[in-house]
Order: C-alpha cells, then structure tokens, then sequence
C-alpha cells in the first residue's frame, strides 16, 4: 500500500520543486529551459508544456516498444499540475540570498521527489524510459545517451528563450548525487525482500 501514496506525494513535489527552481529565477534544469521557452514563443502555462512534452515523449515509446506503466501515466498528469497550482501560490522572492537559497531548497527537494516516484517502482517517467529505451535499442551508454537528450533540449530552450543560470549548473552538478542519497532511503522493497526480512 506503500507504493501509490509515495508516487503520488513523489511526483507532487517534482512540480513544487520545479516551480520554486523557477520562482528563483537563478536558472532551470534542462527540461524545464526547454518547456519555459515553449511557453515564452507559443504561450499557455510552463505546466502545460510540462505535460504537453511528456505525452510527446511517450509517442516516442511506441517505436522503441517501452511500456508504460501507472507512475508513467502519473508522471504525465501530476507534475504540471503541481508545477502551475505551486505558481499560483507562490511568488519569487527578492534579494539574491533569498533566490539563492530557494534554488538550493528546489534543487534539494527534486533530488527527494526523484527517489520517492522512482523508488515507488511503479513505472518511469516519460524522460527516463525514453533513455532506456534508447540505451536498449542502441546499445549505446545510458550516460552518453542521457548527456546527448539533456544538451539538445537545453540547446532548443536557449534558443526558445528558456533561463539559464549558476541554478542550472548547479542543478546538473547537485541532481545524481542527491537522487543516489535519496533512493536507497525510499526505494519500496520487493515482496521476497519483505518476506526473508520477516
């Protein structure tokens, strides 16, 4: 019963922690310099192209036969949502200080959220199983074949207009070490686990 509150809250605070990187205005990880400069050229919310991309992505499943799964679908329909309410209701600080440590607090809780809905176990996110199932098809690197997707929609959110910044340095730099910290502490352990450590 674990596993659907933990999606849930998991991906709910991926749209918070997206949101109050933006609310910073220190600078976006790469997705996001992407989805912000859509919404700067084509309009509607940064939430909604959050959302719009992600069942692009997923039509890019259909080609590589990756199967979704229910945190998939989650993942599609909650963290835009989250990301534009968490907009609604919170204003951008003033004073450098201040943005700094709200990208600081983003960055960290992305790192969390990532662990839960990744630890939850209930499907990847549209922008993983993309890389998975690339890596699967081409043989190449999850690394290389990671590095080559984020540089080429941060490359098209620069030039849509997207925000880049120290906070997306320090997004690149902070996000795999935090993920790694985080997933042991909310990975959901499997059934014969459970039972040999009952």
């Amino acid at each position: 019963m674990r596993r659907f509150p933990q999606l849930a809250v998991g991906l709910t605070l991926y749209g918070v922690s997206m949101a109050l990187m933006l609310r910073a205005g220190l600078g976006l990880d790469p997705w996001d310099v992407f989805h912000q400069g859509l919404q700067r050229v084509f309009g509607l919310t940064v939430g909604a192209w959050v959302t719009i991309c992600g069942v692009l992505v997923l039509l890019l499943w259909i080609p590589l036969r990756q199967r979704p799964g229910l945190g998939t679908v989650a993942n599609v329909l909650v963290i835009g949502t989250a990301m534009d309410l968490t907009l609604r209701l919170i204003g951008g600080p003033e004073g450098l200080p201040a943005r700094i440590a709200l990208a600081a607090a983003a960055i960290a809780l992305n790192g969390l959220a990532s662990g839960l809905y990744i630890g939850a176990r209930l499907g990847p996110g549209p922008r993983d199983g993309l890389m998975t199932g690339l890596h699967r098809r081409t043989g190449r690197s999850l690394r290389l074949i990671r590095t080559g997707i984020e540089v080429a929609v941060l490359a098209a959110g620069i030039l849509l207009g997207g925000t880049v910044g120290v906070g997306t340095v320090a997004y690149a730099l902070a996000i795999g070490p935090l993920v790694q910290f985080f997933l042991p502490w909310c990975t959901v352990p499997e059934p014969a686990q459970t039972a040999r450590k009952g």
